[in-house]
């Protein structure tokens, strides 16, 4: 295969991942520029990128908005099992409530030569890659909210001991309003986000995107891609 052709297979990621990679180092180079701002407002030195990128500050940042996009995708995933809108191309028919049949998620004596080995393996290895897409979601969002606790809770103290007040501990931090309102801020966004997408999405049109129903559908057709 040719490196065209790896490109063009593969180029939602590679766009999506050069987009992350360039907007996280916007997010350094705009962010240490503020906290030097900050820490010259109070009389102290500047520091190097490489020291702010190592510091709890840029952590709790960044994890911020990783723990709240994968909540948004981890509730989306599994909203959508169970949970329709009408006319939605995001959403499955009413009919389609639930997990399906094994005929239709093509599992069990359903399976086809191309199905993943897991899949015709069946047993707990089915079942499990049956979910796994949702697991793997919920497990990054534990991961990143417990990340984006300990580097609050230590940009918190940072701040606390430059103020002469004392620093709390970590279970002290998960109940202090700090923490729930940089989780809150985030989760807000990514709600009103997914709900917009779903009402929008019945009454608009991209052409050619799979994330939109065809231009000429009915408001009423619900799951249709074009």
């Amino acid at each position: 295969m040719s490196v065209r052709e790896v490109v063009r297979n593969n180029g939602l990621s590679l766009a999506f991942g050069g987009l992350f990679l360039g907007s996280l180092a916007g997010q350094a180079l705009s962010g240490v520029a503020q906290f030097n701002e900050d820490r010259q407002a109070d009389g102290l030195a500047a520091v190097s990128l490489g020291r702010y990128l190592t510091s709890s500050s840029f952590a709790v940042d960044v994890m911020e908005n990783w723990q709240s996009e994968y909540l948004q995708f981890f509730l989306y995933v599994f909203a959508t099992v169970w949970l329709v809108q009408r006319g939605s191309a995001e959403s499955k028919e009413a009919h389609e409530i639930g997990t399906e049949t094994d005929e239709e998620q093509r599992v069990g004596e359903h399976a086809r030569p191309e199905s993943p080995a897991w899949v015709r393996a069946g047993g707990w290895r089915t079942t499990l890659f049956s979910r796994s897409l949702g697991f793997v979601m919920g497990g990054f969002f534990v991961l990143t909210w417990a990340a984006m606790s300990v580097a609050g809770w230590a940009a918190f103290n940072a701040e606390q001991l430059m103020d002469h007040e004392d620093p709390v501990s970590w279970p002290g931090y998960l109940g202090h309003p700090d923490f729930w309102s940089r989780t809150f801020q985030n989760w807000q966004s990514e709600f009103l986000a997914v709900g917009s997408m779903a009402i929008f999405a019945v009454y608009l049109r991209q052409r050619g995107s799979p994330e939109s129903k065809p231009v000429g559908a009915a408001q009423g057709d619900t799951g249709d891609t074009g």
